[in-house]
């Protein structure tokens, strides 16, 4: 018989939601089980490579504060946050940050282990299977989080779910990721001048990424330059075949770009591949339709939400699906917008919520609230939503909203000028 796994929380996906949900699961006083493909946590963080933290001030606020706030002290902590760039952090240290929080909160940690399938019963989940290296497995949890970043638990329980553009189903293209050493960083030309090199290379023939320019961050080392530069377009995140294409292109089109620094950029002659991402980083999947859904119109206007469990400042940023070209519109000066409760409950299953990447939004509103650090505060209220529907026995449905909102305050969520 296979080997089962019982918890009050079940967290699947060990990404930055996924971490923020199962320890604030834990410290409201949950038995948590996080259940995570890699040997590690953090997913887009460290597996992805993404970096740096895309904004979290809404002009002089912070206004994502709690245990994303915690990770950024516990990373400066260790020398590995904010140098060279003010958000960039060390992934290594991310991950020993993540493994250290679990472990200080209580979280079991399934690591090397992926999602099956999902058995319900008269609309809750009630199992889970599991597939590592000790074989089938079953998990049973009273609550359930999707903290995938492609609401794989969702779809496997066959909650309703959408993918990419409304009107066509493209989703943004995937990234590799990668990072160069030997960079002498005093001789890098500004971007103006770093664009035109790399149009012109482009029109000799020599770059093939379909992106118009370069996109380039320092790190918390010298001498060490990160790369958000590689365009994989027509792939869908969701299928094998897809993902294997994406990483063997993402590689060859980083290679490439390594020959034209080389050649053509000051500063980069002596340049080499320290690192690229481990998977290539996924910009958007699958979303669930949730009570409600997240609209540009919600975050341009800088809307404000009654049942308000996050806040979000960063503009839409849409790259082009089918090559060249990036969409960015940006909230007024100074502005945020809400992301109500309501977006991180699925229509159609009662024990499910949902953290991070695939809650409830339009492809417009996705690309807004995709990025790591809204992710982290939105697994925060998922976790400890979780653990309040378990100690009061109620499903995430119906939960009172203002109990939440009081234990996210109490626990460092900033979640703006309310008195609900």
């Amino acid at each position: 018989m296979p080997n089962t796994h019982e918890s009050e929380i079940l967290v699947a996906g060990g990404g930055p939601a996924g971490l923020s949900a199962a320890v604030a699961s834990a410290r409201n006083g949950a038995d948590t089980l996080l259940v995570e493909r890699y040997g590690f946590l953090g997913g887009m963080a460290t597996a992805g490579l993404v970096n740096p933290y895309m904004t979290y001030w809404a002009g002089e606020e912070q206004i994502i504060h709690g245990i994303h706030q915690e990770i950024i002290d516990r990373l400066s902590a260790l020398g590995a946050y904010g140098k060279g760039c003010r958000t960039a952090f060390d992934p290594e240290a991310w991950k020993f940050v993540a493994d250290r929080m679990c472990e200080e909160a209580g979280v079991r940690v399934l690591f090397h282990t992926f999602l099956m399938d999902a058995t319900l019963e008269d609309s809750h989940i009630i199992s889970v299977g599991l597939c590592g290296k000790s074989g089938k497995e079953t998990a049973t949890a009273r609550i359930y989080i999707d903290a995938t970043g492609d609401a794989d638990l969702a779809f496997l329980a066959g909650a309703q779910t959408c993918k990419g553009r409304e009107e066509d189903g493209l989703t943004q293209p995937m990234t590799l990721n990668f990072r160069v050493c030997n960079v002498d960083t005093e001789r890098i030309p500004s971007a103006e001048e770093r664009n035109r090199i790399f149009q012109k290379a482009k029109a000799e023939g020599r770059l093939t990424c379909p992106r118009e320019n370069i996109l380039m961050f320092p790190t918390t080392r010298n001498g060490e330059v990160h790369f958000n530069q590689t365009r994989i377009t027509r792939v869908d995140g969701t299928s094998s075949e897809d993902l294997s294409r994406a990483e063997i292109e993402g590689r060859r089109q980083a290679w490439e770009f390594l020959e034209f620094l080389r050649r053509d950029v000051p500063g980069f002659e002596e340049a080499e591949i320290l690192v690229s991402g481990p998977q290539v980083g996924v910009r958007e999947t699958r979303r669930v339709v949730g009570e409600y859904v997240l609209t540009r119109e919600d975050i341009l206007g800088a809307r404000k939400f009654d049942d308000c469990i996050a806040r979000g400042s960063y503009s839409i940023d849409i790259h082009n699906p089918t090559g060249e070209g990036t969409i960015i519109e940006r909230l007024k000066p100074g502005e945020s917008y809400d992301i109500p409760y309501r977006c991180l409950v699925p229509l159609g299953i009662e024990n499910l919520l949902v953290a991070g990447r695939p809650i409830s939004a339009t492809h417009e509103a996705h690309s807004s609230v995709r990025i790591m650090p809204i992710c982290i505060a939105t697994g925060q209220a998922a976790g400890t939503a979780a653990a309040l529907c378990s100690k009061i026995n109620v499903q995430p449905r119906r939960l009172d909203v203002r109990l939440l909102q009081s234990v996210l305050r109490e626990q460092g969520a900033n979640l703006g000028n309310r008195t609900s």
